[in-house]
């Protein structure tokens, strides 16, 4: 091999290395690890688990002034869960979601289609907890705002296909669009009946900001992974790299309890 050649190796090796160190730096300094994908369907899609610090979303503390308000219809310990579905649905799946995380956004893109379809056969019901980590680890106000507006969206009776507009409308990690009550308004439109004066003054008041922030103090203080965390009747389906969940295979895991 020529010294040029040898030369040439060397300095990719270089570039390559400093490419690393400074992902690796990224990483750190946003305290967030990728650590699990899952293999979906015959394209081989990939949804990603992030992992966040325990101590992240500190500007929930000051959220949390003032009444919590409890969206219409939310149950569980302290309220802090919108239910979709049916009662008797003999499976019940937990999703611990942030409007602005990534890996929410793509295990949604993934899951949506199979979710709604067991939950309209009656043998899935679903149970949301909304997280705001993504403010706390990339600063700014998007998680709190867009989980308010989904609250509000509750107490109109359209948490679902709001939801789903959110994430399918999600920006960038970094942008933070979701600050804006005008965006989230604007984004209300694609929900038939949504924007209402009642549903813009929810938004724009912040009426479940302190019920968001006690979901969020939930959310950390439950020991969760990170966002998305998704448990299947008590049993986390979604992190474990060996035994990677599909769209298929949790259809087969609910219509076999429902048998």
């Amino acid at each position: 091999m020529s010294e040029k050649n040898r030369e040439g190796k060397r300095t990719a090796r270089e570039r390559l290395a400093m490419e690393r160190e400074k992902q690796k730096a990224q990483e750190r300094r946003r305290r967030t690890l990728i650590v699990a994908s899952a293999v979906v369907g015959v394209l081989g899609l990939a949804a990603v688990v992030g992992v966040i610090a325990a101590n992240s979303g500190g500007k929930d503390e000051k959220e949390s002034a003032g009444p919590v308000v409890v969206p219409k219809g939310a149950n569980g310990e302290d309220g802090l869960a919108i239910p979709v579905g049916k009662e008797s649905a003999k499976s019940t799946l937990a999703i611990w979601e942030d409007f602005r995380c990534p890996a929410c956004a793509q295990f949604e893109s993934m899951y949506r289609q199979t979710i709604h379809e067991l939950v309209g056969k009656g043998q899935l019901k679903v149970e949301y907890h909304l997280a705001t980590i993504i403010d706390g680890n990339m600063g700014g106000t998007g998680s709190v705002r867009a989980a308010n507006a989904a609250a509000c969206a509750q107490d109109a009776g359209k948490f679902t296909p709001y939801h789903d507009v959110l994430f399918q409308n999600q920006p960038p990690e970094a942008d933070d669009a979701f600050a804006k009550n005008g965006k989230l308004l604007e984004l209300a439109d694609k929900v038939d009946g949504l924007k209402t004066p009642k549903f813009e003054k929810c938004v724009n008041d912040g009426e479940h900001d302190s019920w968001v922030a006690r979901s969020n103090e939930a959310f950390q203080k439950g020991g969760f992974r990170g966002t998305p965390t998704v448990q299947l009747d008590g049993k986390d389906i979604f992190g474990d790299q060996k035994n990677p969940l599909t769209p298929a295979k949790l259809k087969q895991l609910v219509e076999a309890n429902a048998q």
